[in-house]
């Protein structure tokens, strides 16, 4: 014979009942606007309303946004230059001084018309002169051919250079070119002419250049770069994420030999 269930209180079957209705009923309350639309209105307002006080605070978020786009930005672009390393390091086409077995190099996207460039142009020959281990790559990139012509003129005549007369030649020109102060659109195919004098250059043969034009050109826009100048500084082998600095713009001389003394470093293990 079973024994008797205990009898059950009524108290007990109250808290039977509450507890088995707690989930429908929290459910629902979670359905439920937590506001009406009149107070989520006046929140609104009282926000609007501090805002206005404290607008330090938008600033400041303006400025997080915007740190973190950059950041996104140098991620994305450090990683196509780890992607096109063998285009940005091993084009024979464009100029490069520096020695054949340096671990490090500097890669510069430029026009001889960009005001910014004129002014990095300085910052450029210094670096060099700093760094006679580390190898620099110009890579002539006339972005404003199609608006003055001299702009594509100076820059097939560099290319021509440096193909036809070596280094040194090269280099007198460009800094010829720049320490003349055309830019913005001043630049002449006579400034052209007398540069390419002033270096030395001779009689040059007018081989077509628009093949290394054209490189230059889908490199810098694959690398991310939107405007000069551009600057890569890489390992000439290995580049990882830690060994590549981006600068799409002008940048002091402190801040390029940081980056080179990273990538020297970082290149050495």
């Amino acid at each position: 014979m079973s024994e008797p269930h205990p009898a059950v209180t009524s108290e007990q079957q109250a808290t039977d009942e509450n507890t088995s209705q707690k989930p429908a009923r929290t459910q629902a309350a979670a359905d439920e606007p937590l506001f009406t639309p009149e107070q989520e209105a006046r929140i609104g307002e009282i926000a609007q309303a501090w805002l206005l006080k404290h607008p330090e605070l938008l600033v400041e978020v303006d400025q997080k946004l915007q740190k973190i786009q950059y950041d996104e930005q140098m991620k994305a672009m450090t990683t196509a230059a780890i992607k096109h390393q063998d285009e940005l390091l091993n084009d024979k086409t464009v100029p490069a001084i520096g020695p054949e077995n340096a671990k490090v190099a500097v890669i510069e996207f430029f026009d001889y018309q960009c005001s910014v460039c004129a002014r990095q142009a300085p910052v450029i020959q210094s670096l060099m002169k700093a760094n006679p281990q580390v190898r620099f790559i110009f890579r002539e990139w006339p972005i404003f051919g199609y608006r003055w012509k001299p702009s594509f003129q100076a820059a097939e005549t560099g290319l021509r250079i440096w193909q036809q007369r070596g280094g040194d030649a090269y280099m007198k020109y460009h800094n010829a070119l720049f320490a003349s102060g055309h830019i913005e659109g001043a630049l002449t195919q006579k400034d052209v002419t007398q540069a390419a004098s002033a270096a030395g250059a001779g009689k040059l043969k007018n081989n077509d250049m628009l093949d290394t034009l054209s490189r230059t050109d889908i490199l810098a826009k694959n690398t991310g770069f939107q405007g000069t100048p551009g600057i890569v500084v890489m390992p000439l082998s290995g580049a990882t994420a830690d060994t590549v600095t981006i600068f799409p713009g002008g940048a002091m001389e402190s801040m390029l030999q940081d980056a080179i003394n990273k990538a020297s470093v970082q290149a050495g293990h």
